[in-house]
Parts: C-alpha cells; structure tokens; sequence
C-alpha cells in the first residue's frame, strides 16, 4: 500500500486527517507515537477551524524528514523553504491553508460542525485535502 493510499485508508478508518497524513509518512516512528503525535491537530487544531489538519499533518512530516537536531540557522531555513514550498503548492491546489475555507464552513462552531456533518464534508472533501496533503509530500520527499 502506497502512503497515500494509507492516509486515505486511515482516514478512513477514522483518524482524524492530521493523523492520518502525518502517521502515513513519519518513517522512524513507532505508528502508535505519530498517530498521538498528530491526535490533536485534526479540525484545524483541536477542531479549532484553523489551519488544515491534513497541512499540519505534513508540515511535521517534513519537520521529521528535513528539520534540524541543533540550533542551526541554516537547517531551520531549508525546512522552512520545504514548509513554504508545501503550503504554496497546498493553496495552489486547494485555494486556502485554513480549514475553515476549505469546508466553507467553520465547524468551531456547534452550527458549523452540523452544516458539515450535513453536507457530509468530513467523507467528501476532507479525503479529497488528505489525499492532496499526501500525493504533495510524496513528490516532495
């Protein structure tokens, strides 16, 4: 099974979409430590509408591929291009960062969480963010 294919298939089984990119892809790691790691990223942070949970997912991906051990000036800034180039392809593909604008809809809120479910946005476009976050890292590293 690809690492798309997993993230797709842990997404599915219910991992929230941080989880599911992020456990797909953190090489080194134990999957039980990625998936606590990432447990709380879902929902654009802790279900907060913020920042895609699948983009978070990746961004510690890349963080756990390409960061820095070491305060070093120069590591920090190639993760950080590797940050900026997955966001600005991310965007390019998506139209947004923020989970809020991807859903069009703000489930921070208990009216915004029920016009999702309603919708059905967590089994539609939230796979479709997951699946994007994940074919992205898969060039990338």
């Amino acid at each position: 099974m690809s690492r798309i294919e997993l993230a797709l298939s842990r997404f599915a089984e219910g991992f929230n979409c941080s989880q599911a990119v992020f456990s797909s892809c953190a090489e080194g790691m134990d999957e039980e430590t990625a998936l606590r790691i990432a447990s709380g990223f879902g929902g654009g942070m802790g279900r907060m509408a913020g920042t895609c949970g699948a983009v978070t997912g990746a961004m510690m991906v890349l963080g756990l591929r390409f960061g820095g051990t070491a305060p070093d000036r120069e590591a920090k800034e190639r993760v950080y291009a590797r940050i900026r180039e997955f966001a600005d392809r991310f965007k390019a593909r998506n139209g947004s960062l923020v989970c809020r604008d991807l859903l069009g809809c703000d489930i921070s809120t208990p009216e915004g969480y029920e016009v999702a479910q309603e919708k059905e946005l967590f089994t539609t476009t939230c796979p479709r963010l997951v699946r994007a976050a994940a074919e992205i890292l898969e060039e990338m590293l």
